[in-house]
């Protein structure tokens, strides 16, 4: 068939050279503007663009894609149908209606259960063993459309966001080949969602990492996971920001105040919570890089009983 792509950060990159080696033909490929970045500023293209540019496939950047020059420009890509995959924009009524076969979402969730943009965060943070993908029938709601195929992954007691991102991402690509194929023969057979299994979960916001240690450390496990590598989770510390990238809950019971000190250990420093002790082994403190614990205690000494989250 004939595709336009949307589609910006990493995990799209997958479904794109998917499509791109099965032999559909790409007639545009649509993501966010270059960004800015670092100190000089210097503008980036995003993962998606890289690939299209690395292959020749012509590339279309708009600000906002529903205004109308957007919308007629998207119209001169003769397309049979439109693949999105975390393109970061929402896509109007007229634009949803242009190809034939009408627009189709690879959305990192099993659908319904969480609808939005940042559901594979939320997978880990509660605590859900099981997730996947979803290849929707997009419509005029956030993620509300028919339900086409489905793929799941389960989630390891180690997966972060970024390593669950990457299984999603392979899941997902594996799955828009032969979900093509079906659309494309009239053999999908598209499934309502059932709004009452689902929930919506907005944007990441930078203060969802804070760590409240009156939690069990299974639960400030699991946010830990769900903020790495962004924006990550964190306390304070002697009045400066303490970021948290590795630890694990300890099946043992806390003696001391949540957020106290419990012991430190040649690689570890354990933490009293609302329920059990989190023992964390990959820490950096604002200004420094990022350490295992072993080389963070060779320059700062941790002592029983400090507070941290002050």
């Amino acid at each position: 068939m004939k595709v336009v792509f949307m589609g910006t950060p990493d995990f799209s990159v997958g479904a794109l050279e998917a499509i791109w080696k099965a032999g559909h033909e790409i007639t545009a490929v649509v993501t966010q503007p270059d960004k800015p970045k670092g100190r000089g500023g210097k503008l980036q293209m995003s993962p998606v663009k890289e690939f299209a540019v690395s292959r020749g496939l012509p590339v279309f950047q708009p600000v906002r894609i529903k205004r109308p020059e957007a919308v007629e420009q998207l119209k001169t890509y003769e397309a049979d149908i439109f693949v999105v995959a975390a393109f970061g924009q929402i896509l109007s009524q007229e634009i949803l209606d242009m190809p034939r076969f009408g627009c189709v979402n690879i959305h990192a969730s099993l659908l319904p259960r969480y609808r939005g943009s940042s559901p594979i965060q939320w997978a880990i943070i509660n605590g859900d063993k099981m997730t996947g993908v979803t290849i929707m029938q997009m419509d005029a709601g956030v993620d509300t459309g028919d339900m086409l195929m489905k793929s799941e992954v389960e989630i390891a007691p180690s997966d972060t966001y970024a390593s669950l991102s990457d299984k999603l991402a392979q899941a997902g690509a594996q799955l828009i080949i032969p979900a093509l194929a079906a659309i494309e023969k009239g053999e999908v057979t598209p499934t309502p969602q059932d709004d009452s299994l689902s929930c919506h979960v907005g944007m990441i916001d930078k203060n969802m990492g804070k760590i409240d240690f009156s939690r069990s450390a299974e639960e400030i496990d699991r946010l830990i996971r769900g903020l790495n590598p962004w924006p990550s989770a964190y306390t304070f510390y002697k009045g400066k920001t303490l970021k948290i990238w590795e630890a694990f809950p300890v099946q043992e019971s806390a003696d001391g105040e949540p957020g106290s000190i419990q012991r430190t250990e040649k690689d570890a420093v354990y933490i009293n919570t609302g329920n059990g002790v989190l023992k964390v082994t990959q820490l950096q403190l604002e200004g420094k890089k990022r350490m295992q614990v072993r080389d963070f205690l060779l320059g700062c000494r941790i002592e029983k009983g400090e507070m941290l989250g002050c």
